[in-house]
């Protein structure tokens, strides 16, 4: 449908390549620096004593938790899997987390493999990160939808502590049991959505399928998924979704609930969307926006910017981490592995511009 389209289709395959070839990879920098799930290391080897430390939505998790594993890892220049970084036009021989923390002064902790300060991404959903991140209790909030729909009854002013980051643009697709979609419903249309989700459609049979009564999987409330899905598909970030059978806190958790039903139906992020868990072709307005090759496109009306915010500010050990995300280099390596679509060059530049000016 767009170049866009096309691009995230070839991002899906070299995603699943990529996931395959580097888990061994990623499994041992991950051992090395506590584990990608967890992602924590205090630091007391040498480099700052004080982490930089995320939490919040599940969506952003696979973005901001490869990275900061790899940034824990700091793989030298010659590791063209991990870092290599002439491949991205970068002229440096530094290993990576020394390069991107270097450029706002801070300095090699001295030991082989061992980053300037180490990171600790944590896994919640948005509410949750971002009220963290109010609270000081982490430097970044992973976001997966606006703080503003977020925490709809505060004031512009309430809301302006809350510095805004965009990293990716995900597609947010609409997944079904495998055994619904072997049974023919491969397709469905917003209205159908809309109906499911609010009760009005309860059984397969009413839309093609087999006579089964449907399951509908919602995220928790105060998730940025389930926030963004109430105001792109009921148009309002507070519609009333009477059909929900049951809400989970994380993308995980969805996709396992799908994964072992044979009756249901999910919105969930990109990055959780495999041959087990098959997204749906959706018509919209009278479009038809088909998997995968629709999806990367902004005209793909579910489409959503996901965020790292940062607290009055932005400070340079946030700003190293956030310019790394921001990158030719974790544009391909953390966004388009986890299966999201890249910032256009110029929103890009833009994001990058708001950060503060690197020190070196």
């Amino acid at each position: 449908m767009t170049s866009d389209g096309e691009r995230l289709s070839e991002i899906v395959t070299r995603r699943k390549f990529m996931v395959a070839s580097g888990a061994a990879g990623i499994a041992g920098l991950a051992g090395c620096a506590g584990g990608e799930g967890s992602n924590t290391a205090d630091g007391s080897e040498g480099g700052d004593s004080e982490p930089l430390t995320a939490d919040g939505s599940s969506t952003v998790y696979p973005i901001t938790s490869r990275a900061g594993s790899l940034w824990n890892g700091n793989a030298p220049a010659s590791d063209e899997e991990y870092w290599g970084p002439s491949q991205y036009g970068i002229d440096t021989d530094q290993n990576m987390a020394d390069y991107w923390a270097g450029l706002y002064g801070f300095e090699p902790s001295g030991e082989e493999g061992t980053p300037p300060f180490f990171t600790s991404i944590g896994l919640n959903h948005t509410g949750v990160g971002l009220e963290k991140l109010e609270n000081g209790q982490v430097d970044i909030g992973d976001a997966s939808a606006p703080v503003s729909a977020e925490f709809p009854d505060r004031s512009e002013e309430e809301l302006s502590s809350f510095t805004d980051h965009v990293v990716a643009i995900d597609a947010q697709p609409v997944i079904v049991s495998q055994e619904i979609y072997e049974a023919g419903v491969t397709e469905l249309t917003l209205m159908d959505i809309q109906d499911i989700y609010q009760g009005r459609v309860t059984n397969w049979s009413e839309l093609g399928g087999p006579d089964r009564e449907i399951q509908a999987i919602g995220r928790a409330e105060g998730s940025g998924t389930d926030t963004s899905f109430r105001a792109n598909v009921l148009g309002d970030p507070d519609a009333s979704m009477s059909g929900v059978d049951s809400r989970r806190g994380q993308n995980q958790q969805v996709k396992t609930d799908i994964d072992n039903a044979d009756n249901a139906i999910a919105y969930i992020a990109l990055a959780f969307v495999d041959d087990s868990t098959p997204a749906l072709n959706l018509e919209i307005d009278g479009t038809l926006f088909e998997y995968p090759d629709d999806f990367g496109t902004l005209d793909y009306p579910l489409s959503r910017a996901l965020h790292t915010y940062t607290w009055d500010g932005t400070s340079d050990k946030e700003a190293a981490f956030i310019r790394m995300l921001l990158s030719d280099y974790g544009q391909q390596m953390f966004v388009e592995t986890a299966n999201y679509l890249p910032l256009v060059d110029e929103r890009r530049q833009e994001e990058i511009d708001k950060l503060p000016e690197p020190s070196n």
